[in-house]
C-alpha cells in the first residue's frame, strides 16, 4: 500500500508540474501576441506548435473574440487552475488516505 501511496503522490506531482509548464507556455504565447514576433524564430514556432492545438479547439467551441482581443487563453488558464485545484489535490488526498 505504501508503494501505491508514493505512486499517487508522484503522479499528482508530475501532473501538477505539467500543468504549471503549460500554463507558462500559454502566458508566453499571449504575451507574444501583443508584439509582432518573427514567425521563423524557433522559440516562437515551438510556442505556437505546442499551444495552437488547444487554443484552436477552444476557439472552435467558444468564439471569445471581443473588440479584437482573444480571450481564449484566459479560459484555458482558468481550466488549468481548476485542474490543479481539483484533480491534483484529489489525487494527493487519495494518496494521504492510503496507509
Amino acid at each position: 500500500m505504501i508503494a501505491l501511496r508514493h505512486l499517487l503522490e508522484a503522479v499528482a506531482t508530475v501532473v501538477g508540474w505539467a500543468l504549471d509548464i503549460y500554463m507558462w507556455l500559454i502566458i508566453a504565447r499571449a504575451i507574444l501576441s501583443w508584439v509582432n514576433p518573427d514567425p521563423y524564430n524557433p522559440i516562437v514556432r515551438f510556442l505556437y506548435s505546442i499551444t495552437e492545438p488547444l487554443l484552436s479547439a477552444v476557439r472552435r467551441r467558444l468564439p471569445l473574440m471581443f473588440g479584437g482581443m482573444d480571450f481564449t487563453p484566459l479560459v484555458i488558464l482558468a481550466a488549468i487552475l481548476f485542474l490543479k485545484i481539483f484533480l491534483v489535490q484529489t489525487i494527493l488526498d487519495y494518496a494521504r488516505l492510503i496507509q
